[in-house]
């Protein structure tokens, strides 16, 4: 015969199969695209402004003007999802229309589809339109991260630092939608606006004002504060070789060891190069010209050719001369200065000053490729044009530049943030780790371990519940099926800094201890259920326990509660973002029961179903008490002490267990056990156990 554990026990481990399963089908979904056309764009731009078609090398739209029909667009709007599909707590990312203008200022942040739990019946979505709505004005040269309180702006805001105000229970996800923003707003600045820093490189060097020697022309040549590339006919020859342009440069071959083309470039921000290029006067001047972030470079030429000719037209960008960094290219436009040759510089057939965008992100103190188009023509009617290229790596010298630190990422700063929160969670999960490692001092005192117990449980309520918004939740398994079948990752999870620790912790004591040490300690709304139970005992409400066969059956449906939601999270989302409201975690703990009444009301029944069946919704209805289970199977220590009187003929313990976690055999059932030691001190204590008072009166009546 088959007993009723081993046929449990069976179930369970077919339940996390199909999870795997389940979870392995989702890797093959197709991840989400944007949800707007041009016609829905349209309707949202009025005139002056048109929107174009969506571009095809980044999935944005321009946006042009009709009072500036030469200047190109004057505005980019994109869907954050395009871009950045960043996770949500959900799984699934949020897509936002963003709007920028092409100084990479937001004109604009549109809520356009969202799946967080805390806003789709929570909080609702007003506090995050009202969140968005702070990034109208800001700059992407701005350093933009959100505060962890709310209505706190100016918080370790300054300098080029900006902190929006975060939106209470909700900084976790407020920070990925950040993130989202940033890392999309980013990837069209860099395809359109010309920056050229990728989004995780550090934060560009800043020249150090203070920092000024007096150099000849000659010493910056040699210190390579000002960068040179010195072509002979014979090495522009070398070039062409073998191609359609070889020998036609006469003088060329004539003259193989005479200059060709003398290149030199220098960063003019840096005092020490650019005053001495440009004189005192001059640099002082170009510093008054340049914007904030601005860079300029003074480039010269002399030999037989030049970089620019007698066609070119000033203030525009000079057609042979291309400027990159890290492969990105930017734009070096000419600045119209005529700067006199310096003092001691050989002789130059032209020079001028050129500069790039003030958003570039070129970072000045990081190498940059100067590259040189060299031209041939071969023949006079029809000639066959053959060009190659002449390149020139320049880094100025690093002493005339400071490194500011680089930002924290998002993630770490909410864990910085969070550090007091942390260490308090910290010390608590020590203090519990303790006791459960030794229950016998805590848990034989009977007062004892009820003040211990009570206490700490207000603790998981009131603080890591309510307070530190700490309640783990399905939401973060079908969360997690959801990123995976995305290719996102896990990386969502780094924003809610508690909730991880927590899983952490979790996730050890599944093989120390087992289920129990989440659901009978460190689960907010167990921990309210339980409250409700001592509430109803002060109440004189009936304490009631469900037939053996019916608490059964109720318990093994929470598995087919969550395989049912494994599967709506891979295959159809929007029915698992209803079926997860199962769970009254959100409606009691993180919104505080500031919900719509149908909410409120399963909430408050599942508590008074918990005052009369003790810990009903725990027991028999949760999904994520189900997946706790499975997790719980990787336990490798019987650790609750029996004795071979346990069960027979000794009940003492099995009539006590709210939870009916102890068999009639005295053996416990780990996969209900809750771990509130009452067994543990009925067990040493020698008033309570049945056998050891036994063995007392034993004793003393053979001492008779």
């Amino acid at each position: 015969m088959v007993s009723a554990r081993s046929l449990l026990h069976r179930a369970a481990i077919g339940a996390l199969q199909c999870l795997v399963l389940l979870s392995l089908a989702c890797l093959g979904l197709p991840t989400q695209a944007g949800d707007l056309t041009q016609a829905d764009m349209a309707r949202r731009i009025q005139p002056p402004l048109h929107v174009g078609d969506k571009l095809r090398d980044i999935p944005a739209w321009p946006i042009t003007s009709e009072l500036e029909p030469e200047a190109g667009p004057v505005a980019y709007a994109f869907e954050s999802i395009d871009l950045a599909p960043i996770p949500g707590f959900e799984g699934t990312p949020l897509n936002l229309l963003v709007t920028i203008d092409r100084r990479g200022n937001f004109l604009g942040v549109e809520l356009l589809r969202q799946h967080e739990p805390v806003f789709l019946s929570g909080l609702g979505e007003e506090p995050l339109k009202d969140f968005l709505r702070q990034y109208e004005g800001k700059s992407l040269k701005q350093e933009i991260t959100v505060s962890s309180l709310y209505g706190n702006t100016r918080a370790g805001a300054g300098g080029n630092r900006v902190v929006l105000d975060g939106v209470s229970k909700a900084t976790a996800s407020v920070r990925i939608v950040n993130q989202s923003v940033l890392t999309s707003a980013l990837a069209v600045a860099r395809a359109r606006l010309g920056f050229a820093a990728p989004a995780n490189k550090a934060p560009p060097a800043e020249v150090r004002p203070d920092v000024f020697e007096p150099r000849s022309f000659a010493r910056l040549v040699e210190s390579g504060a000002i960068g040179r590339l010195h072509l002979t006919n014979a090495d522009v020859e070398q070039r062409f070789a073998g191609s359609e342009g070889a020998g036609v440069d006469a003088d060329a071959l004539a003259r193989p060891d005479a200059t060709f083309v003398d290149l030199y470039v220098a960063y003019l921000n840096a005092p020490t190069i650019g005053r001495a290029i440009l004189g005192d006067a001059g640099h002082a001047d170009l510093m008054r010209r340049l914007e904030p972030g601005q860079h300029a470079w003074w480039v010269a030429t002399g030999g037989r050719d030049a970089f620019v000719d007698d066609a070119f037209t000033r203030g525009t960008v000079p057609p042979r001369l291309a400027f990159s960094q890290d492969g990105g290219p930017v734009e070096l436009r000419d600045l119209d200065i005529a700067p006199a040759p310096p003092a001691g510089a050989p002789p130059l057939n032209a020079a001028l000053v050129l500069r790039v965008p003030p958003m570039s992100g070129v970072d000045p103190a990081s190498p940059v490729r100067f590259e040189l188009t060299l031209t041939r023509a071969k023949g006079s009617m029809l000639p066959v044009i053959t060009q190659r290229s002449a390149v020139l790596d320049y880094q100025p010298p690093a002493g005339l530049f400071h490194r500011p630190p680089a930002p924290l990422p998002d993630w770490l700063i909410a864990w910085k943030d969070r550090a007091t929160e942390l260490a308090v969670i910290g010390a608590a999960l020590l203090v519990l780790s303790v006791v459960l490692a030794r229950p016998r001092w805590m848990s034989v005192s009977a007062s004892r371990l009820r003040v211990f117990r009570l206490g700490f449980l207000a603790f998981t309520l009131g603080y890591l519940g309510w307070y530190a918004q700490g309640q783990l939740s399905i939401v973060q398994i079908t969360g997690a099926v959801k990123s995976l079948a995305a290719g996102a990752g896990l990386k969502s999870f780094l924003y809610d800094p508690v909730s991880l620790l927590l899983i952490a912790f979790t996730l050890v004591s599944f093989v120390v201890w087992g289920r129990g040490t989440f659901c009978g300690w460190l689960c907010p709304f167990g921990a309210l259920q339980e409250f409700a139970a001592h509430l109803a005992r002060l109440l004189r409400l009936p304490e009631r326990r469900l037939p053996p066969r019916l608490g059964d059956a109720l318990e093994k449906s929470r598995y087919a509660v969550l395989a049912a939601l494994v599967a709506a999270a891979a295959f159809a989302p929007q029915l698992a973002e209803k079926g997860v409201e199962i769970e009254p975690f959100k409606t009691a703990i993180t919104v505080g029961f500031d919900r719509s009444w149908p909410f409120v009301a399963w909430a408050v029944l599942l508590l008074v179903l918990g005052g009369v069946y003790y810990k009903f919704f725990c027991r028999y209805l949760c999904p994520l008490g189900a997946a706790m289970t499975l997790g719980g199977k990787l336990r490798i220590l019987d650790w609750l002490p029996r004795r071979t009187e346990c069960g027979q003929p000794c009940q003492t313990c099995r009539h006590r267990c709210t939870y009916d976690a102890i068999e009639k055999s005295g053996a416990i059932r780990y996969d209900r056990c809750f771990q509130c030691l009452d067994c543990v001190g009925i067990y040493h204590d020698e008033n309570r156990c049945a056998p050891i008072m036994l063995y007392r009166k034993r004793a003393a009546a053979t001492r008779r």
